[in-house]
């Protein structure tokens, strides 16, 4: 129901004030709504104030850019002129712990946030540094885990080769020329 109601506020409200300029980007992920816009044509207080009468129930709580920079699900973006740099944000609640490579789990249970991690980190357009950085701290997570290196840079090995070198589409046998 959520994300119906949501759907179409940002179809009967938010659409109009990207038409108009008042918002420059608009995007969301589940509940977390990035929205970038110009401080000279309006605030965050405005937006809020424009929001809540709309429905008495939407409540919008901030994260306002610190120091050139705002998170946003799993990122940090930064505005460093005249780009933005995008890096990976872990809350400060996130731990080093995944399930451990000794115990019962299924194999591709136990291997799956690894999997995650090691896409994440080739399909985010992050700078060659932060790309090393974030294997470094894959390869830290792994080893607190039990993990044998060699299993995970065979991971990150084949999550690679599929991203760089994607498999061409298979033709069925019933397919006529």
């Amino acid at each position: 129901m959520a994300e119906i109601f949501l759907q179409h506020l940002e179809n009967t409200h938010v659409k109009h004030l990207i038409e108009a300029k008042f918002l420059s980007y608009y995007t969301r992920y589940v509940y977390d709504i990035l929205v970038i816009y110009d401080s000279t044509i309006t605030t965050t207080d405005s937006i809020q104030r424009y929001l809540s009468t709309i429905h008495n129930n939407n409540q919008l709580n901030p994260t306002l850019e610190n120091n050139l920079s705002v998170s946003f699900v799993d990122l940090t973006i930064s505005r460093k002129t005249p780009h933005l740099d995008i890096s990976i944000h872990r809350k400060a609640t996130t731990t080093d712990t995944t399930i451990n490579f000794l115990s019962n789990h299924p194999p591709e249970h136990r291997l799956a946030a690894y999997q995650f991690l090691i896409r994440r980190m080739f399909t985010l357009p992050i700078h060659k540094e932060k790309r090393r950085e974030e294997w470094q701290n894959i390869l830290h997570i792994a080893h607190r885990n039990n993990f044998p290196r060699c299993l995970i840079t065979n991971l990150k090995h084949r999550i690679q080769k599929k991203i760089t070198q994607p498999t061409p589409p298979t033709t069925s046998k019933h397919d006529t020329k």
